[in-house]
């Protein structure tokens, strides 16, 4: 068991990371502005509020919370949610402040969030990868300050695997459009859409080319990058994704549809097959996502039917057995007084 101090542990994925990591047998201290309410994460995890873009508010909140490992979340998470300025100095100074003060407590594995962005698929100028599916040699061609700055995570923690040697283990993720688990079951993603109206609507998901990853999955991979941080190459960067497309048809036909040029490229794209590969977490950890949008709806189905039966079971309980004469004011018919 490692004590785990999770920056940005109140965010859409951060809540996921933090209660899959406990789950996993972690001791985790979730840091971030707010703290969530209480009964938001398993018991024994602990939360510690700072901003840490205060000058060394980061060294002092891992100095006093000396953890065995970092997992930089802390971001602004949304390209063009706020000027672009603040989007690249918010995301830089974040993630220099956390590696850097991590580094200098020798705090032993060190962790941080990129992007799929960094590709600079979307740019206005037009971006073709040489090949599908994109994997973590296709070149960074960054076109805004979101993904500019989650590269230069990147490159920061290279920067201090590069000076540290092996004395400090280093490594990077670029989490695919990330679904946590309440969004499977209705409530909107990241860009206001609900995940069926992204299926049903190509043109939701294309800016994204189709990816997407379920935040429990992150959870996943990360317990897995930390048992094996010492027994792979120093600074590596992981692509985290699910193993099928965000769509209904084949990318093969509807990759050509928003990506221009893209047809011959994106022709192997078949059957469920996503644009982004994972084989290089495979190969070098072992980790696989287990979730798909198929499993997930079908379990958000399955929750919704037991609850409406729960709720029917229920009214039929309060009304009572049924007696001869008028109908009784109890009864009611399927569902009229469900509780959902």
């Amino acid at each position: 068991m490692s004590r785990i101090l999770v920056t940005g542990g109140a965010g859409r994925l951060g809540r996921s990371v933090v209660a899959g990591l406990a789950e996993a047998g972690h001791e985790v201290i979730s840091a971030d502005r707010d703290a969530v309410p209480d009964g938001t994460f398993p018991a024994g995890v602990k939360q510690e509020t700072a901003d840490l873009l205060v000058p060394g508010e980061a060294f002092r909140l891992l100095e006093r919370t000396a953890p065995d490992a970092v997992i930089h979340l802390a971001a602004i998470a949304v390209p063009f949610s706020a000027p672009e300025d603040v989007i690249f100095s918010t995301n830089t100074r974040l993630a220099f402040a956390v590696v850097s003060a991590a580094t200098e407590l020798g705090i032993g594995k060190i962790i941080t969030a990129s992007s799929p962005t960094v590709l600079g698929y979307g740019s206005p100028a037009g971006w073709l990868p040489e090949s599908f599916p994109v994997d973590e040699a296709t070149p960074p061609r960054p076109w805004n300050a979101y993904a500019l700055s989650k590269l230069i995570a990147e490159q920061t923690v290279q920067m201090f695997a590069a000076a540290q040697g092996d004395r400090i283990r280093y490594a990077a993720f670029r989490p695919c459009y990330v679904i946590s688990p309440e969004e499977w079951a209705g409530a909107p993603t990241q860009q206001g859409h609900t995940v069926r109206e992204r299926l049903a609507d190509p043109a939701l998901s294309a800016p994204a080319l189709f990816n997407y990853v379920d935040a429990r999955d992150v959870a996943d991979f990360l317990d897995v990058l930390l048992r094996n941080m010492d027994s792979i190459p120093n600074g590596e960067t992981f692509f985290v994704g699910a193993e099928d497309a965000l769509a209904t048809e084949p990318l093969a036909a509807l990759m050509p549809r928003f990506v221009p040029g893209s047809a011959g490229r994106a022709a192997g794209l078949t059957g469920t097959s996503p644009a982004f590969s994972v084989a290089k977490a495979k190969r070098l950890l072992g980790w696989e996502p287990q979730r798909t949008w198929r499993t997930e709806l079908a379990h958000a189905d399955q929750a919704r039917a037991d609850e409406t039966r729960a709720g029917e079971t229920l009214v039929g309980a309060v009304a009572g057995p049924a007696t001869a004469g008028p109908v009784s004011t109890g009864s009611a018919t399927p569902g009229s007084q469900e509780t959902k």
